[in-house]
C-alpha cells in the first residue's frame, strides 16, 4: 500500500475520513431554530419533508429526551422547536466542531496516525435499514430452556419485549440496567384500533395518536407518537389505511411479536 506522504495537511485528512463533513441531522436541528418550522427547515437544507421528519424521528428515538417537538398556537399557527434537552445536545455538537478542530494541530505532524484512528471511528457508526430503533435499559431478563425474554424500558412508560436465544444474551452481556437499543422494521408492526391485550398472542402493544402518513402507490408509511416521546412506524398497504380509516390524529394500537424484536448494544 502506497505510505501517505508527509505534505498532505490533516485537515485534508479529516475531510477524507469524513470526519468533519456537516451532519445533516445537525445542519436540520440548526435549520429548525432558524426558521421555526419542519417545512422551511428541509426546504433550507434541500431535504424532503419525509426525510426531515425521519431524520428527526430517529433522533429522538435515540436520545434518552425527545429533541425535537411540534408546538401549537401564536401567530404563526404553530411549527416545531427543540426541547431544552435539544438546545443542550446543539450546544454541545458545536463544543465538539471546535475540538475536531483541535485535532487538526494534534495531529499536523503525523497524518498517517490521524488518518487511521478516523478511518477506525468511522467504522463504528451503526448503518440500519431498519425504520424503528429505540434506546433503553434493560428491565428484566427471564431466562428459558433455550431462549430467554428480555424486557426493555423506554423512554417515558413504554416497554418492548424481545426473545432472543440464552447465548445471545451472554454473547452481548446482558444485564438489568444495561443500556440497549431495540431494533424493528416498520412491515413487522401491525396497526388496530382498541384490541384486548389478552385477545392477541403478540407481547408488544403501544398505544398513541397517528402524527402523520406518508401515502405511497401500494404502501403508506404511518408514524405514531408514543406518549414518552418516542414514534414507531409502521408500513401498511394503502387500502387497509384507508379501510381502518387511519388519518392524523386517530389513536390506534401498534402490535409488535416479541420475535420481531431484535436487541443491539450502542
Amino acid at each position: 500500500m502506497k505510505k501517505i506522504t508527509s505534505d498532505i495537511s490533516a485537515a485534508s485528512l479529516l475531510q477524507k475520513a469524513g470526519a468533519i463533513e456537516e451532519d445533516p441531522v445537525i445542519v436540520m436541528l440548526e435549520a429548525i431554530v432558524k426558521n421555526g418550522s419542519i417545512n422551511q427547515a428541509a426546504k433550507a437544507v434541500g431535504m424532503s419533508y419525509k426525510g426531515a421528519w425521519e431524520r428527526i424521528d430517529s433522533l429522538n428515538n435515540l436520545s434518552a429526551a425527545p429533541l425535537v417537538r411540534k408546538k401549537t398556537g401564536g401567530s404563526g399557527g404553530g411549527g416545531t422547536e427543540l426541547t431544552e434537552d435539544g438546545k443542550v445536545f446543539l450546544a454541545r455538537e458545536r463544543m465538539f466542531q471546535q475540538d475536531i478542530g483541535k485535532l487538526f494541530g494534534l495531529f499536523q505532524g503525523t497524518p498517517e496516525k490521524a488518518f487511521s484512528m478516523l478511518k477506525k471511528l468511522k467504522g463504528m457508526e451503526m448503518r440500519i435499514s431498519a425504520r424503528n430503533v429505540w434506546l433503553g435499559n434493560i428491565k428484566a431478563i427471564d431466562l428459558g430452556i433455550v431462549n430467554s425474554v428480555v424486557t426493555v424500558r423506554l423512554k417515558g412508560r413504554d416497554t418492548i419485549v424481545a426473545v432472543i436465544t440464552n447465548s445471545s444474551v451472554e454473547r452481548l452481556e446482558l444485564a438489568q440496567g444495561k443500556e440497549i437499543l431495540a431494533i424493528v422494521k416498520a412491515p413487522d408492526v401491525l396497526l388496530s384500533h382498541e384490541i384486548d391485550p389478552d385477545s392477541i398472542s403478540a407481547s408488544n402493544i403501544l398505544s398513541g395518536p397517528i402524527s402523520r402518513i406518508v401515502p405511497g402507490k401500494v404502501n403508506d408509511e404511518v408514524t405514531v407518537a408514543l406518549d414518552g416521546g418516542n414514534t414507531v412506524t409502521s408500513i401498511l398497504t394503502s387500502n387497509s389505511v384507508k379501510r381502518l380509516g387511519l388519518e392524523a390524529g386517530v389513536k390506534v394500537r401498534a402490535i409488535i411479536k416479541a420475535s420481531n424484536v431484535l436487541l443491539a448494544i450502542p
